[in-house]
């Protein structure tokens, strides 16, 4: 009795349990006492040592429903295996649970799998040097032009009659599946290869299948007997059809990117070529501006060819002083016509140089831009443009509020990483408004910068093209800026750009006119087709709606016939793009960024293809501070009611399936499936418009320079610069030093051969990381500061290291995470008026989470007192 009474007071004082709950726990500890041998040293050293399997039930007070948890994570634990347990090598974990017959085979499958990954390999190089490929190269150079051009024709009629054949043969379902699988098989085997040429195997395949569905949409899948459902059906096809051009296009624009290298300068330097660096301004802050201009008198490049000129709109005095102070021009004019272009135009004039580079005024040039840039311009006389990327040093608003900066490319990768590249190829790199150089002479050519819309870069560079000049484009970051602050200022941004796109397609298309080859027609129009996807994507987001909620037949055909030309369409498309695109976009998240811009470039491109004069330029706000977290109510209104008229979809769905007629389930459970797809994707809309509180207005910088660090005492201490900030650093040192907030140091840093010294004082210290506070600088130390950080010429070369190449199937489920983590967003920043109910259902799920199994820890061994004599 004195052993029970012990065990509820150890309920009751130990672990503060209410009277019940102790006397619930200690009948249920009898009882598995009678049933369970605990007096074993197995049980004794599970129950005695704090941590492993049940860390989450310790040290925290005891309720009533705990041995309910212990049951349940208990239960798991025997069940299912734990990710410590798989993550164990997968050949340990066959050993332990089979012996070594499975080991044996497992080891036999990874021999077998690892030597058909090294004959995939070896194979391009074994073919090429193989003597009948040499007989029948022999042969083929052997041949006469016009001979050849014959055979190439020749070949080229088979393979489109071949291809004819497959996209428009009808097959059965047996048929169309056995194709299908082989497409797969083959995609599968082809995709391991290493080169350009499984490449672009995996984009034929894609065409094909792609086209196939296409040909089986118009041919077979339209209810020409209902006007309703025909009507709705060629409005979800005419979104097909502008996806699938796209896609074509897009395999066109990215099949074999040029990967230029900077051209070499003569050693002479009178023969470089004089350079008037422009810096635009209109209501930017004087502190962005100071930076920009600072790290642009860092470029390497002769003093007597390099003229630097703020441009300002804004006409404030503030910015006329501070150029005279620095010793740069100050071109200002009375109106605002025509925004930036009209800036520039009004400018060009007033300037000497034989090139022309443009900055935004958050845009930061490195120290070798000039160097790295125009070298192409000496070499090719008719070359009128160098483009380097864009690239930015702060999160955008995907990147801040979803918390993946730095480690998923951002939406404008794929573009600065390998759209321009691939465009670079067919000669149709154009000018993006910033970090480009030009050739004066080519934009005298052309009038100057076109001021018809409001996206100047673009239309220029398509008047330079069909003028006969050439472009290029480095796929170097030489500059860095800061992203847009906030969703608001992002979206407004993509509004400007779309509109524009759309005004240069409808009052100077490229498809039609002089002056352009084929492919480059083919580039600017898929540049500017890409801004029109907001339609499609709200007719993809609301298409199954039509058949839960009116019972229209969109895609007039049995479910099993959708899978079987669907599925294939969407797999090669992904398979291929996720080559295609590598580390530039993660598969899938394409339809997100889509999402979130959908609603908001539908209106104004389609406005703008009907009256190409509305619309007027807007400067996007970069350096917004954000006191706390909060929810953009007023820009995610339209991906709340999409996600609404969804869920009302799936209710409908559901009640169908209870209730409707059973030759409808199929095609019910894939209008389904589309609907919790699309819920997924607006989920993950949702989720970038919860932003997170940002609180810095100069945001930390990455780095890894090495350093000095200078006490008081004069001792100099090694260390490494892992970030900075306009006016702040983050030091590692080499060992943990001791010096309080506030004490005085000095950073060493270099830049070449030079050394500087800037002043400092400790404003946290935590063992080897240092947090300093610099001093207020005089003008030189900020240029100085300004030119050993932002403005190194390998400040920006290894920004993309930490990006990794995903398989289609994570990437998916990160998409599918974000989707839910949109919606458990949303929760946390109701509407006022729902908060009292929603903090309630919060508890009910916390509670019942609560219940959910979790991953054993490792053991933490009890502390026992040390044996006398021992050694701690």
């Amino acid at each position: 009795m004195s052993l029970a009474y012990r065990s509820y007071r150890h309920f009751r004082q130990q672990r503060g349990a209410a009277p019940a709950t102790a006397l619930w726990c200690w009948l249920l500890q009898g009882l598995c006492w009678l049933l369970l041998p605990l007096e074993g040293p197995a049980w004794r050293r599970a129950l005695d040592t704090p941590g492993g399997a049940f860390a989450h039930l310790d040290g925290r007070r005891l309720r009533f429903g705990d041995p309910l948890r212990v049951a349940i994570q208990a239960a798991w634990l025997l069940l299912v295996r734990t990710p410590a347990e798989r993550a164990r090598p997968r050949a340990q974990r066959l050993k332990a649970a089979a012996g070594g017959r499975w080991r044996r085979l497992w080891q036999r499958g990874r021999q077998a799998a690892g030597a058909y990954a090294a004959t995939l390999h070896r194979l391009p190089a074994r073919v090429r040097g193989s003597a009948p490929w040499q007989a029948l190269r022999r042969r083929a150079n052997g041949l006469r032009p016009r001979s050849r051009r014959w055979l190439t024709a020749a070949l080229a009629l088979l393979a489109a009659g071949l291809a004819l054949l497959c996209v428009t043969e009808p097959f059965g379902y047996l048929a169309q599946f056995v194709f299908v699988l082989l497409m797969w098989v083959i995609a599968m085997v082809v995709r391991r290869l290493p080169g350009r040429l499984s490449t672009l195997v995996l984009a034929v395949l894609s065409i094909t299948v792609s086209c196939r569905y296409l040909w089986w949409r118009y041919t077979a899948t339209l209810n020409w007997n209902s006007p309703l459902d025909f009507a709705c059906g060629m409005i979800l096809l005419a979104a097909e059809t502008y996806s699938w051009l796209v896609l074509m296009l897009g395999y066109v624009q990215t099949i074999w990117p040029l990967q230029r290298k900077p051209a070499s300068l003569p050693a002479d330097l009178s023969r470089w070529p004089s350079v008037d660096v422009l810096i635009p301004t209109y209501n930017e802050d004087l502190a962005l501006v100071r930076h920009t201009v600072y790290a642009a008198m860092g470029i390497d490049w002769p003093k007597d060819k390099l003229r630097i000129h703020i441009l300002d709109d804004g006409r404030r005095p503030a910015f006329r002083e501070f150029a005279q102070a620095a010793g740069v021009g100050y071109i200002a004019r009375t109106d605002n016509r025509h925004a930036k272009a009209g800036n520039l135009n009004h400018a060009l004039p007033q300037l000497k140089g034989e090139l022309v580079a443009i900055f935004d005024s958050d845009h930061l040039p490195a120290r070798s831009f000039l160097q790295v840039t125009v070298g192409w311009f000496l070499r090719d006389r008719r070359l009128a443009l160098v483009q380097t990327p864009h690239h930015f040093f702060s999160p955008d608003p995907f990147e801040r509020n979803l918390g993946i900066f730095r480690h998923t490319p951002n939406e404008g990768e794929l573009f600065y990483g390998l759209v321009q590249d691939g465009n670079d190829l067919w000669d149709a790199a154009f000018f993006c408004g910033s970090c480009a150089v030009l050739r004066r002479a080519a934009i005298d050519d052309i009038g100057g910068f076109a001021v018809e819309t409001v996206t100047e870069d673009a239309h220029t560079a398509l008047r330079l093209h069909r003028r006969g000049w050439h472009s290029a484009y480095l796929r170097i970051p030489q500059a860095a800026g800061l992203a847009t602050g906030s969703l608001a200022a992002h979206v407004s941004q993509r509004i400007r750009w779309a509109r524009g796109m759309a005004q240069i397609f409808r009052i100077d298309n490229p498809l039609f006119g002089k002056g352009l080859s084929v492919f480059q027609r083919l580039c600017y129009a898929n540049a500017m087709l890409h801004f029109l996807a907001g339609l499609p994507r709200l007719v993809f987001l609301t298409a199954p709606l039509a058949f839960l909620l009116l019972h229209v037949y969109i895609i007039y055909a049995p479910a099993l016939a959708i899978l079987l030309f669907v599925l294939p369409h969407m797999i090669h498309a992904s398979l291929a793009n996720a080559r295609l695109q590598g580390v530039y976009r993660r598969p899938f998240w394409g339809e997100v960024y889509e999402t979130v811009l959908a609603w908001y470039i539908a209106r104004p491109t389609t406005l703008a293809l009907i009256n190409p004069k509305k619309g007027a330029f807007n400067v996007t706000a970069k350096d917004e501070v954000q006191s706390q977290d909060w929810f953009d109510w007023r820009i995610a209104k339209p991906y709340l009611l999409l996600a609404a008229l969804n869920v009302v979809g799936l209710g409908f769905a559901a009640w169908r399936l209870a209730h409707g007629p059973a030759d409808e389930i199929g095609t019910l459970i894939v209008s389904s499936l589309w609907v919790l797809y699309n819920l997924l994707i607006i989920g993950g809309a949702i989720a970038v418009a919860a932003e997170v509180r940002q609180l810095r207005r100069s945001p930390r910088v990455s780095a890894r320079l090495p350093a000095a660090l200078r006490t008081a005492d004069g001792h100099m201490h090694a260390c490494t610069l892992s970030d900075f900030s306009d006016d702040s650093v983050g030091l590692e040192l080499a060992a943990a030093l001791d010096l309080a907030p506030g004490t005085a140091v000095s950073l060493l840093l270099h830049r070449g051969t030079r050394e500087f010294v800037f002043e400092g004082r400790v404003q946290r210290s935590l063992g080897r990381r240092l947090g300093l506070r610099l001093d207020a600088m005089d003008t030189r130390r900020q240029i100085d500061f300004v030119q050993c950080t932002f403005a190194r010429a390998d400040a920006w070369l290894d920004w993309h290291d930490g990006f990794r190449l995903p398989s289609l199937v994570s990437s998916l489920l990160s998409v599918f995470a974000l989707g839910g983590r949109g919606y458990l967003r949303l929760a946390e920043h109701p509407p006022a008026v729902l908060r009292p109910p929603l903090r309630q259902l919060g508890r009910l799920l916390r509670w019942l989470a609560s219940f959910l199994p979790r991953p054993a820890l490792p053991l933490r061994p009890a502390m026992r007192p040390s044996a006398p004599g021992s050694t701690p």
